[in-house]
């Protein structure tokens, strides 16, 4: 159409790869620290009493965010049915999460966890219609047969804690397609302004199931203020990054997360970083990156009709 009509291109946003690693960096330290401070208040606190907790600090940042910043003009409830959809996966999701970094190494929950863009490009054929193209399916076996080497069944046992951490991916692949579907009606405040309210709710309710609802001990708040700041810098993080420098750039930052939290779990949870955890991780971790790949050359390719470089 712009050929037609003799209008140039827009011009390319300036790619800073320095500034983009560095806000990796702040997402990888972010998702670290969430981690550690699960791990500290998980003696006293059930998942969805962290949730709940976690959630109300949550609240109060983005209220705060959003005040200083004007926007309380985008913050609206379009499409409340698909707001709850991705509010429940994700409440899952990270409950599973919470509940696999208790009970498992912590490098075979975030290796499991990075099959969640994998999990996307299946559930994405489902939900959005997308074509699960030549690269996206070696991209998905390459994760999959990752999660054999990380599960190993058969010939170790397969703990409640395995099954939440590759049950939370499958979760957290839901988000990203829930979300994908919101992020063409509403505004990321608005997205996580529903997201940190709703899981407030969901969290109490749930902890107060058995008529038991703890408080966090003084000792605990300040973990809990960490996990509260933590979720959300990461993803800002993350979002930043990307609007300087492409995703086949800064996704790979995010792989780093891997070798932090197993260096992490070995130093301060004595947990031994296991050959076969690894090996499935990489060939995880490659299954992403091809993705990664495939999706920007995909981009660059001219349509028919389009104009050219």
């Amino acid at each position: 159409m712009s050929a037609a009509t003799g209008t140039n291109p827009a011009p390319a946003i300036e790619t800073k790869p320095l500034v983009a690693a560095a806000w990796m960096m702040g997402a990888v330290a972010s998702f670290t620290s969430m981690a550690i401070a699960g791990r500290a208040v998980s003696l006293e606190l059930d998942t969805f009493e962290i949730m709940g907790w976690r959630s109300i600090f949550g609240v109060a940042i983005m209220v705060t965010v959003i005040s200083l910043r004007g926007l309380w003009g985008v913050i609206n409830l379009r499409r409340p049915e698909l707001h709850l959809a991705r509010n429940i996966c994700h409440f899952t999701a990270q409950n599973l999460w919470f509940y696999a970094i208790f009970t498992i190494p912590l490098a075979q929950v975030f290796a499991l966890e990075f099959t969640a863009p994998l999990w996307a490009l299946v559930l994405s054929r489902l939900f959005l219609g997308e074509k699960l193209t030549g690269p996206r399916a070696v991209a998905a076996i390459l994760g999959f047969a990752g999660i054999l080497l990380v599960t190993r069944p058969g010939s170790a046992p397969i703990t409640p804690g395995l099954v939440s951490a590759a049950a939370c991916a499958v979760g957290f692949a839901l988000t990203y397609v829930f979300t994908k579907k919101l992020t063409a009606i509403a505004h990321t405040a608005c997205i996580l302004f529903w997201m940190t309210l709703s899981q407030t709710v969901f969290g109490f309710v749930c902890a107060g199931i058995d008529g038991d609802i703890a408080l966090p001990s003084a000792a605990a708040v300040p973990w809990i203020a960490v996990i509260g700041a933590a979720g959300l810098a990461a993803h800002f993080c993350i979002a930043s990054a990307l609007r300087v420098a492409p995703a086949t750039l800064v996704m790979p930052f995010d792989f780093l997360r891997l070798p932090v939290i197993a260096v992490v779990g070995l130093l301060l949870y004595d947990e031994p970083i296991g050959a076969l955890v690894i090996a499935g991780a990489a060939l995880i971790l490659s299954g992403n990156y091809l993705n990664i790949r495939a999706e920007a050359r995909r981009r660059q390719t001219p349509r028919p009709g389009a104009p050219g470089p």
